[in-house]
């Protein structure tokens, strides 16, 4: 039996099947010259099979054409040129702008809390709801302030009372002062009668007048006078009653003006159980209803104002070119389809770190340098974002024009 014929068949076979272009490797492997044991010859095919040839089980490891290579360079290459020039015009389109999806709304927010104790007794507005300022929000039972307010007016009534008192006292004072005044006029009259009396006594012939009569007339004289010192300390008597008498009615108007506090300060205490809005805004976070016991300080329900502005926390690395009065295009991912105008308003003096309750300690020797981000706050320009339902926390991203655009 020839073994040669079966080579030869299969070496005709695989160069049919490499094809005419593609050139035979030298590295592959030669095919076996090895004939096949007898009575293990290829059986002859089935007319349904025809001549097809048989797979070669080397045909998955055969090299890539250079045809092949030429075409995937060339994909390749254009996928790379591609990169390169959507890398070029990305940067040439970012590079007017500084963007940063660590942005924000935000607002003042009111927090509404009692100045009295007691009751709710009414609750009259809605979560959610628009208010104005001046607008009830919460009543609280208002009858123990209101016998305070009661119990401060009768305590006025008494010092004014006491007002009138001392100053009565005052003129009954001053009536002595005006009667004692009165009386050393008659003592220094009496003084006067009893110097004289006691000179003509003197002024005579001792033998005309008895001993008696001279022992008297000097007597008088120092009696007169006597009583002329004790009408004067009278009088310096009554005058410092009078001053005394004056002290008590400062003292009770005085007594007066504090009652005059203590029923202003009934009449807020009583205007405390209105809870009133402070701002215009919306109710939020409310947390009191009707009967609920308020204490002062509590929080019932917080107010958010209208105007809000934008918080974004930039990298330090990208405020280089940052400046105040830049303009911000906004976009806030509640709103896709709208872009909002703004300005950078102004840069914060300090990174977020370093305000928050527990500053980084870098001196510990564990210190690693991070990339720390600065809020900037930017306000919105013109009224087109009053339409929109801005509340505090929402997400935008702001993008600062920091150059002009070619």
């Amino acid at each position: 039996m020839d073994t040669g014929i079966g080579t030869e068949r299969a070496n005709e076979t695989k160069e049919s099947r490499r094809g005419a272009d593609q050139p035979y490797d030298d590295a592959r492997p030669a095919p076996k010259k090895d004939a096949p044991p007898e009575g293990k010859q290829d059986k002859p095919k089935d007319d349904k099979e025809g001549d097809k040839p048989e797979r070669d089980k080397n045909d998955d490891k055969q090299p890539m054409s250079r045809g092949r290579k030429w075409l995937y360079g060339q994909i390749g290459g254009a996928v790379l040129l591609a990169l390169i020039v959507g890398g070029v015009l990305y940067w040439l389109h970012a590079r007017p702008y500084e963007s940063t999806d660590d942005a924000f709304i935000d607002g003042f927010m009111s927090q509404i809390a009692p100045q009295v104790a007691g009751r709710v007794t009414s609750l009259a507005v809605r979560d959610n709801e628009m208010v104005k300022a001046g607008q009830l929000l919460v009543e609280i039972d208002p009858r123990d302030q209101q016998v305070k307010l009661d119990q401060a007016r009768a305590q006025r009534a008494n010092a004014v009372a006491q007002a009138d008192q001392a100053r009565a006292q005052v003129l009954v004072q001053q009536a002595n002062v005006d009667q004692a005044s009165a009386n050393v006029r008659v003592a220094e009259a009496d003084l006067q009668q009893a110097t004289q009396d006691l000179a003509r006594y003197r002024g005579i012939d001792p033998k005309a007048i008895t001993r008696q009569q001279l022992d008297q007339a000097s007597a008088a004289a120092k009696s007169a006078n006597a009583r002329l010192d004790a009408a004067r300390q009278t009088v310096t008597g009554a005058q410092a009653q009078v001053a005394a008498s004056q002290a008590q009615v400062e003292a009770a108007e005085a007594a007066v003006r504090a009652a005059d506090a203590d029923i202003r300060i009934a009449e807020l205490q009583l205007s405390y159980t209105r809870v009133v809005a402070p701002v215009d805004g919306r109710v939020t976070k409310r947390t009191v209803d009707v009967g609920n016991y308020v204490n002062p300080g509590q929080v019932l329900l917080a107010i958010v104002p209208r105007d809000v502005w934008v918080t974004a926390n930039f990298k330090e690395t990208q405020l280089t070119l940052i400046r105040e009065g830049q303009p911000v295009q906004v976009s806030v991912d509640a709103f896709p389809d709208r872009k909002l105008p703004g300005r950078v308003d102004s840069v914060q003096s300090g990174t977020g770190a370093v305000f928050r309750s527990l500053p980084a300690e870098n001196a510990t020797g564990n210190y690693v340098k991070v990339v720390q981000r600065v809020p900037v706050k930017i306000t919105f320009v013109g009224d087109e974002w009053r339409d929109l339902r801005l509340a505090p926390g929402m997400s935008v991203v702001p993008r600062v024009t920091v150059r002009p655009e070619d």
